[in-house]
């Protein structure tokens, strides 16, 4: 046990033991009574890394009575898939006819081996719980979903991963049987810098124990610095390519429309600090300019353009303060939709509506005059 990282070794067994997401498994809440009773139903576990998806999985089959297998869709194929029905279908290994099948990484799995799993679903032979760090709604089979139930896992409060980080320092699962000394005002600077994530949390912990000397009285003695270089440099949860992407890009936009260019930096540095590309930004800031300011400040859309050339010259780290100039100018620029508005309700009348032919006198038309063509044009 003591060679299985710390994290692993801290998860719950019990409903009980588990800490956070009072929101679905509350005492007396839907997923707590469901568990209880073991009347369990397929389910979606949706939350960031280090919520508690993983944990919450390996507490439901501690509480069942059903045979329990563990899949990464990282790793796992139909292949796999289908040898675990095979064991949930065989008598002499599953008496009860059922097994709950867990799956890990579950968006990872592509739409065949999703709809290899739906028949099994659809009869009650699989009791399927799949972990997702992506929205379920956009990465998950739909025929799925509307079997399952899905479950929103929120970051872990600054409080639940404290209560996590002294269950651990007491356990003797955990490091109980090291003598330790550390301050509450230690312990919460690792709760926050953890960002929600109460692996990085616990890693961070471990890490400093194991590097630490003891002191002359036989201490380990851990300092603020001690855990700031035990502990990863806290980073906002981004993923460029994932959920956080479009969560936190429209987060930019918004912030920009609605005139807040505290807001709008923020988001910006959150983008920058996860690695959006800075030209993608530079384009997201002109279209607000031209959609959102438009009319009241048609400079704004100079300045954004500017900006956006700029960035392409430039590139990072520099672009950073184009960047943050140009959505601060635009956030704090007055706001005016009108040309949005009017392009959009003209296209809909050319796609929908007889609008006619074009006027004569405007027309680019050819006349005939003293034996010459002349091309009339009004000015």
């Amino acid at each position: 046990m003591n060679n299985e990282p710390l994290a692993y070794r801290m998860r719950p067994k019990t409903l009980e033991e588990y800490v956070g997401q009072e929101h679905i498994i509350g005492k007396d809440k839907l997923l707590y009574r469901t568990i209880k009773a073991d009347r369990l139903s397929s389910l979606i576990l949706w939350g960031p890394p280090g919520c508690g998806k993983t944990s919450l999985a390996k507490v439901i089959s501690e509480t069942t009575k059903y045979k329990f297998t563990k899949l990464n869709a990282v790793t796992s194929g139909v292949g796999d898939i289908k040898k675990a029905i095979e064991e949930a279908d065989n008598p002499l290994l599953n008496p009860s006819g059922k097994c709950i099948l867990f799956i890990d990484e579950i968006h990872r799995f592509n739409k065949l081996q999703q709809d290899a799993l739906l028949p099994f679903v659809e009869n009650g032979t699989v009791i399927l719980i799949g972990a997702t760090t992506e929205n379920p709604y956009f990465e998950v089979n739909k025929a799925l979903i509307s079997r399952s139930m899905v479950v929103k896992l929120e970051p872990l409060k600054q409080e639940d991963i404290v209560k996590v980080i002294k269950n651990a320092l007491l356990s003797k699962e955990g490091l109980g049987n090291y003598n330790i000394k550390i301050s509450d005002e230690t312990i919460n600077t690792i709760a926050e810098v953890s960002n929600g994530d109460v692996r990085t949390a616990l890693n961070g912990l471990e890490v400093a124990v194991l590097t630490t000397k003891m002191n002359k009285d036989g201490i380990i003695e851990l300092t603020d610095k001690i855990m700031s270089e035990s502990l990863n440099k806290r980073k906002a949860m981004f993923d460029k390519s994932g959920d956080s992407h479009y969560d936190n890009i429209s987060a930019f936009i918004k912030s920009m429309r609605g005139s807040d260019p505290d807001a709008a930096v923020f988001y910006l540095a959150r983008a920058i600090n996860g690695g959006e590309d800075p030209v993608f930004l530079a384009r997201r800031i002109v279209i607000c300019a031209s959609e959102d300011v438009g009319m009241a400040n048609p400079n704004a859309l100079v300045v954004a353009t500017s900006a956006m050339q700029a960035v392409t010259m430039i590139g990072m780290p520099e672009s950073r303060i184009i960047l943050s100039e140009a959505a601060v100018y635009v956030a704090k620029s007055p706001k005016s939709n009108a040309s949005y508005l009017a392009i959009n309700k003209a296209l809909e009348d050319v796609e929908n509506k007889d609008t006619g032919t074009i006027p004569m006198h405007i027309r680019n038309s050819p006349i005939k005059r003293n034996g010459r063509v002349w091309i009339w044009r009004r000015i």
